[in-house]
């Protein structure tokens, strides 16, 4: 679905971002990107709908070039993004104007414009807050906002960068939630985050460093690779204590390292085994 051959972008001051970037993203894939601050994820990130365009290289969308310019309308209706802050994309004084506000600048009829508003809504599970301002609303729902408006643009791919970094643990599991049943609806998802905590559902993690993709596979591999301490990550803490548990003939099965409650349950029933 995206394409990304020899990409490479470097900041004003000269610091590389991103070296011969070389990334293939299918069509209903979750991908999960993780890296330090600095690592080049987000950089990665912007890339994939041309919010940035590579100094070298190339991304194809779909069999479209991203870099040029006068493409990007197209690019920008395949491939939706989600920012850190979500204040930084609204823009109408309630969360149903701003919803409306990109199938108005796509030129829609009234009518698929109030069809595409209601739908997101319901698919967000906003209705009840139609009628505030965003700006109004707490940081899980404000970022829900944020979400719902791009998928008023019903792109097909949807890019995350970040999202959860201001929020709560119950307002990032609120958001993760919603972006797991979109997945789960077809959505193709890019998901960027310095907590692995939060990719346990991802089909398929990379791990930058210094603006290069230095790991790459499945989360069973990933997560439990020990050269992540040495790029200044933090394993997941489940699987951490599974690898130690393993070491006194425990065995935890990975579909268990997903959550407290999963992995007490099966603890409880070795215990009952034994």
């Amino acid at each position: 679905m995206i394409r990304l051959e020899n990409v490479s972008y470097c900041y004003p001051d000269g610091t590389p971002a991103l070296t011969n970037i070389n990334l293939t993203i299918r069509k209903g894939e979750y991908l999960g990107i993780i890296g330090r601050n600095g690592s080049g994820k987000s950089t990665l990130a912007l890339h994939l709908n041309g919010l940035r365009r590579p100094q070298k290289g190339k991304v194809i969308v779909k069999g479209i070039d991203a870099g040029d310019f006068s493409k990007l309308q197209e690019v920008r209706k395949i491939v939706g993004i989600v920012f850190q802050n979500p204040e930084t994309q609204f823009i109408g004084r309630t969360v149903e104007e701003d919803l409306a506000f990109g199938p108005e600048n796509l030129c829609l009829p009234p009518t698929e414009i109030r069809k595409r508003v209601d739908r997101a809504l319901a698919e967000i599970k906003l209705e009840k807050y139609r009628h505030h301002s965003p700006k109004s609303l707490s940081g899980g729902q404000g970022q829900c906002v944020a979400l719902a408006g791009v998928l008023t643009m019903e792109p097909e791919c949807l890019v995350f960068d970040e999202v959860t970094s201001m929020l709560d643990p119950d307002s990032g599991e609120t958001v993760l939630r919603r972006i797991k049943k979109l997945h789960e609806k077809g959505k193709t998802i890019v998901y960027t985050t310095h907590n692995l905590e939060e990719l346990h559902v991802a089909d398929r993690i990379l791990v930058m460093d210094r603006g290069r993709i230095v790991l790459e596979g499945e989360p069973e591999n990933v997560l439990s690779d020990p050269s992540l301490k040495d790029l200044g990550l933090t394993p997941p803490s489940l699987i951490e204590l599974a690898e130690q548990l393993k070491k006194h003939e425990i065995e935890i099965s990975w579909k268990n390292t997903s959550s407290p409650s999963s992995f007490a349950e099966e603890l409880c029933r070795l215990f009952l085994k034994t």
